[in-house]
Protein backbone atom coordinates (compact mmCIF):
# COMPACT_ATOMS: atom_id res chain seq x y z
CA UNK A 1 0.00 0.00 0.00
CA UNK A 2 1.18 3.54 -0.75
CA UNK A 3 1.57 6.21 1.93
CA UNK A 4 -1.29 8.17 2.04
CA UNK A 5 0.30 11.83 0.58
CA UNK A 6 -1.16 15.04 2.05
CA UNK A 7 -3.08 17.15 -0.77
CA UNK A 8 -1.80 19.73 -2.32
CA UNK A 9 -0.51 21.90 -4.96
CA UNK A 10 2.64 20.27 -6.54
CA UNK A 11 3.03 22.89 -9.24
CA UNK A 12 3.37 25.42 -6.12
CA UNK A 13 4.74 23.51 -3.51
CA UNK A 14 6.95 21.00 -5.40
CA UNK A 15 8.81 22.73 -7.93
CA UNK A 16 11.64 20.50 -8.44
CA UNK A 17 8.56 17.50 -9.29
CA UNK A 18 9.20 15.88 -12.63
CA UNK A 19 12.76 17.73 -13.61
CA UNK A 20 14.64 14.56 -11.45
CA UNK A 21 16.04 16.95 -9.16
CA UNK A 22 15.70 16.66 -5.55
CA UNK A 23 15.41 18.92 -2.55
CA UNK A 24 17.05 17.66 0.69
CA UNK A 25 17.04 20.24 3.29
CA UNK A 26 20.10 22.05 4.48
CA UNK A 27 19.83 20.44 8.00
CA UNK A 28 19.69 17.07 6.58
CA UNK A 29 22.47 17.31 4.34
CA UNK A 30 24.90 18.70 7.30
CA UNK A 31 24.08 16.31 9.66
CA UNK A 32 24.69 13.21 7.17
CA UNK A 33 28.07 15.28 6.00
CA UNK A 34 28.79 15.30 9.65
CA UNK A 35 28.38 11.67 10.73
CA UNK A 36 29.83 10.40 6.98
CA UNK A 37 33.23 12.19 8.39
CA UNK A 38 32.97 10.86 11.97
CA UNK A 39 32.41 6.83 12.07
CA UNK A 40 30.21 4.21 10.49
CA UNK A 41 26.52 4.37 10.97
CA UNK A 42 24.14 2.44 12.77
CA UNK A 43 20.88 1.67 12.26
CA UNK A 44 18.49 -0.58 14.52
CA UNK A 45 15.55 -1.69 12.30
CA UNK A 46 12.29 -2.89 15.22
CA UNK A 47 10.64 -5.83 15.22
CA UNK A 48 8.85 -6.17 18.90
CA UNK A 49 7.56 -9.42 17.68
CA UNK A 50 11.04 -10.87 17.79
CA UNK A 51 11.00 -10.06 21.68
CA UNK A 52 9.45 -12.37 24.49
CA UNK A 53 6.30 -12.47 26.01
CA UNK A 54 2.79 -11.11 25.30
CA UNK A 55 1.71 -8.06 23.31
CA UNK A 56 2.23 -5.85 25.72
CA UNK A 57 5.45 -7.28 27.17
CA UNK A 58 6.88 -7.10 23.54
CA UNK A 59 6.08 -3.42 23.71
CA UNK A 60 7.54 -2.70 26.50
CA UNK A 61 11.00 -4.76 26.04
CA UNK A 62 11.18 -2.72 22.66
CA UNK A 63 10.92 0.60 23.83
CA UNK A 64 13.62 -0.29 26.25
CA UNK A 65 15.31 -1.61 23.38
CA UNK A 66 15.05 1.71 21.64
CA UNK A 67 15.99 3.69 24.79
CA UNK A 68 18.98 1.30 24.82
CA UNK A 69 19.78 2.10 21.55
CA UNK A 70 19.41 6.04 21.90
CA UNK A 71 21.76 5.42 25.46
CA UNK A 72 24.19 4.03 23.05
CA UNK A 73 24.43 6.12 20.37
CA UNK A 74 22.70 4.17 17.50
CA UNK A 75 22.50 6.82 14.98
CA UNK A 76 18.80 5.74 13.44
CA UNK A 77 16.04 3.93 15.07
CA UNK A 78 13.63 2.66 12.34
CA UNK A 79 9.97 1.88 13.62
CA UNK A 80 8.65 -1.02 11.04
CA UNK A 81 5.93 -2.69 13.01
CA UNK A 82 4.11 -3.35 9.79
CA UNK A 83 0.78 -4.96 11.37
CA UNK A 84 0.00 -1.95 13.64
CA UNK A 85 -3.10 0.40 12.54
CA UNK A 86 -2.26 3.52 11.74
CA UNK A 87 -3.38 5.17 15.54
CA UNK A 88 -1.26 2.12 17.02
CA UNK A 89 1.84 3.21 15.06
CA UNK A 90 1.71 6.74 15.75
CA UNK A 91 1.23 6.04 19.64
CA UNK A 92 4.04 3.58 19.66
CA UNK A 93 6.31 6.31 17.41
CA UNK A 94 5.21 9.51 19.84
CA UNK A 95 6.44 7.18 22.40
CA UNK A 96 9.60 5.83 20.49
CA UNK A 97 10.30 9.99 19.67
CA UNK A 98 9.78 11.07 23.51
CA UNK A 99 12.00 8.04 24.73
CA UNK A 100 15.06 9.02 22.24
CA UNK A 101 14.91 12.45 23.40
CA UNK A 102 14.66 12.01 26.52
CA UNK A 103 17.86 9.15 26.57
CA UNK A 104 20.56 11.10 24.33
CA UNK A 105 23.65 9.51 23.89
CA UNK A 106 27.14 10.73 26.06
CA UNK A 107 27.34 14.75 24.30
CA UNK A 108 31.35 14.29 25.66
CA UNK A 109 31.57 11.47 22.83
CA UNK A 110 30.42 14.60 20.16
CA UNK A 111 27.78 12.17 18.95
CA UNK A 112 24.24 13.14 17.33
CA UNK A 113 20.90 12.23 18.67
CA UNK A 114 19.36 9.37 17.81
CA UNK A 115 17.00 10.67 14.83
CA UNK A 116 13.98 7.88 14.95
CA UNK A 117 12.39 7.13 11.55
CA UNK A 118 8.97 5.71 10.35
CA UNK A 119 8.48 3.23 7.81
CA UNK A 120 6.97 3.69 4.83
CA UNK A 121 4.48 6.57 7.11
CA UNK A 122 5.49 9.83 6.34
CA UNK A 123 2.46 11.22 7.55
CA UNK A 124 2.30 9.54 10.69
CA UNK A 125 6.71 10.56 11.30
CA UNK A 126 5.12 14.57 10.67
CA UNK A 127 2.23 13.67 12.66
CA UNK A 128 4.51 11.98 15.93
CA UNK A 129 7.62 14.73 14.63
CA UNK A 130 9.85 11.54 14.03
CA UNK A 131 13.34 12.76 12.49
CA UNK A 132 12.40 10.73 9.37
CA UNK A 133 11.02 8.32 6.85
CA UNK A 134 12.33 4.67 5.88
CA UNK A 135 10.22 4.38 1.76
CA UNK A 136 9.97 0.02 1.09
CA UNK A 137 11.15 -0.75 -2.49
CA UNK A 138 8.18 0.83 -5.02
CA UNK A 139 6.49 3.55 -2.62
CA UNK A 140 5.91 7.17 -2.73
CA UNK A 141 9.44 8.53 -4.06
CA UNK A 142 11.47 10.82 -2.09
CA UNK A 143 10.85 13.92 -3.64
CA UNK A 144 6.86 13.73 -2.83
CA UNK A 145 8.22 13.58 0.40
CA UNK A 146 9.87 16.11 0.86
CA UNK A 147 6.39 17.95 -0.87
CA UNK A 148 4.42 16.71 2.18
CA UNK A 149 6.95 18.22 5.03
CA UNK A 150 7.32 21.47 3.48
CA UNK A 151 5.14 23.19 5.55
CA UNK A 152 7.89 22.34 8.21
CA UNK A 153 10.04 25.15 9.37
CA UNK A 154 13.19 25.83 7.75
CA UNK A 155 15.69 23.53 8.51
CA UNK A 156 13.61 20.89 9.47
CA UNK A 157 12.78 18.77 7.07
CA UNK A 158 12.57 14.85 6.94
CA UNK A 159 15.35 12.24 6.33
CA UNK A 160 14.31 9.91 3.71
CA UNK A 161 15.72 6.71 3.09
CA UNK A 162 15.11 4.11 0.84
CA UNK A 163 15.16 0.42 0.87
CA UNK A 164 17.18 -1.27 -2.40
CA UNK A 165 17.40 -4.77 -3.51
CA UNK A 166 19.60 -4.56 -6.44
CA UNK A 167 22.51 -2.56 -6.93
CA UNK A 168 20.37 -0.72 -10.29
CA UNK A 169 17.88 0.58 -8.08
CA UNK A 170 20.32 2.59 -5.97
CA UNK A 171 20.91 5.74 -8.42
CA UNK A 172 17.35 5.95 -8.97
CA UNK A 173 17.02 6.35 -5.35
CA UNK A 174 19.67 8.56 -4.92
CA UNK A 175 18.17 10.39 -8.06
CA UNK A 176 14.54 10.64 -6.24
CA UNK A 177 16.30 12.76 -3.24
CA UNK A 178 16.88 10.13 -0.66
CA UNK A 179 19.38 10.85 1.81
CA UNK A 180 20.82 6.89 1.91
CA UNK A 181 20.03 3.98 0.80
CA UNK A 182 19.24 0.58 3.24
CA UNK A 183 20.41 -2.50 0.70
CA UNK A 184 19.08 -5.64 1.49
CA UNK A 185 19.56 -8.44 2.25
CA UNK A 186 23.07 -9.28 2.13
CA UNK A 187 23.40 -12.45 3.90
CA UNK A 188 20.81 -15.10 4.70
CA UNK A 189 17.03 -13.83 5.06
CA UNK A 190 14.36 -16.41 5.23
CA UNK A 191 12.77 -16.94 1.76
CA UNK A 192 15.04 -14.13 -0.24
CA UNK A 193 17.97 -14.48 -2.37
CA UNK A 194 20.62 -12.74 -0.16
CA UNK A 195 22.43 -10.27 -2.80
CA UNK A 196 25.89 -10.68 -1.31
CA UNK A 197 29.22 -8.80 -1.13
CA UNK A 198 29.35 -8.48 -4.71
CA UNK A 199 26.40 -6.87 -5.16
CA UNK A 200 26.77 -5.19 -1.73
CA UNK A 201 29.80 -3.05 -3.36
CA UNK A 202 28.45 -1.84 -6.76
CA UNK A 203 25.68 -0.34 -4.59
CA UNK A 204 27.93 1.37 -2.88
CA UNK A 205 29.71 2.66 -5.67
CA UNK A 206 27.22 5.82 -6.35
CA UNK A 207 27.47 8.54 -4.08
CA UNK A 208 24.58 7.84 -1.83
CA UNK A 209 25.30 6.45 1.78
CA UNK A 210 24.55 3.00 2.21
CA UNK A 211 23.84 0.48 5.08
CA UNK A 212 23.94 -3.51 4.71
CA UNK A 213 20.98 -5.01 6.10
CA UNK A 214 20.29 -8.50 6.37
CA UNK A 215 21.85 -11.12 8.51
CA UNK A 216 24.59 -8.79 9.10
CA UNK A 217 26.63 -10.18 12.13
CA UNK A 218 29.70 -8.99 14.34
CA UNK A 219 31.34 -11.37 12.47
CA UNK A 220 30.75 -10.27 9.19
CA UNK A 221 30.06 -6.78 9.52
CA UNK A 222 33.54 -6.06 8.59
CA UNK A 223 33.38 -7.70 4.97
CA UNK A 224 30.05 -5.40 4.58
CA UNK A 225 32.86 -1.93 5.24
CA UNK A 226 34.74 -3.69 3.38
CA UNK A 227 32.63 -3.68 0.42
CA UNK A 228 32.18 0.23 0.89
CA UNK A 229 28.64 -0.07 3.04
CA UNK A 230 28.63 3.38 5.17
CA UNK A 231 26.81 1.71 7.81
CA UNK A 232 25.09 -1.57 9.31
CA UNK A 233 21.52 -1.94 10.00
CA UNK A 234 19.57 -4.81 11.87
CA UNK A 235 17.15 -6.38 13.64
CA UNK A 236 18.35 -9.46 15.64
CA UNK A 237 22.09 -7.57 15.51
CA UNK A 238 20.51 -5.31 17.92
CA UNK A 239 17.71 -7.12 19.51
CA UNK A 240 19.29 -10.27 20.74
CA UNK A 241 22.49 -8.01 22.23
CA UNK A 242 23.68 -5.68 24.35
CA UNK A 243 23.32 -2.57 22.06
CA UNK A 244 25.94 -0.75 23.68
CA UNK A 245 28.51 -3.67 23.40
CA UNK A 246 27.43 -4.24 19.54
CA UNK A 247 28.36 -0.20 18.80
CA UNK A 248 31.17 -0.69 20.65
CA UNK A 249 32.44 -3.71 18.15
CA UNK A 250 30.98 -2.19 15.11
CA UNK A 251 32.60 0.84 15.54
CA UNK A 252 35.74 -0.93 15.78
CA UNK A 253 35.51 -2.22 11.80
Amino acid sequence: MRTPVLATSSDQRCPWRGSGLAAPTRAVKNSLTHLLKAEQLLCYVTDRHQLPGSESAQRQLLLEKIAEAAQAGVDYVQIREKDLSARELETLARDAVRIVRNHPSDPAGGRHKTTVLINSRADIALACDAGGVQLPANDISASEVRCICTGRKEGDGLTVGISCHTPEEVPEAQKQGADFVLFAPVFEKEKHRPAGLENLRLACEYSIPVFALGGVTLENAASCFGAGATGIAGIRLFQENKIANVVRELRKS
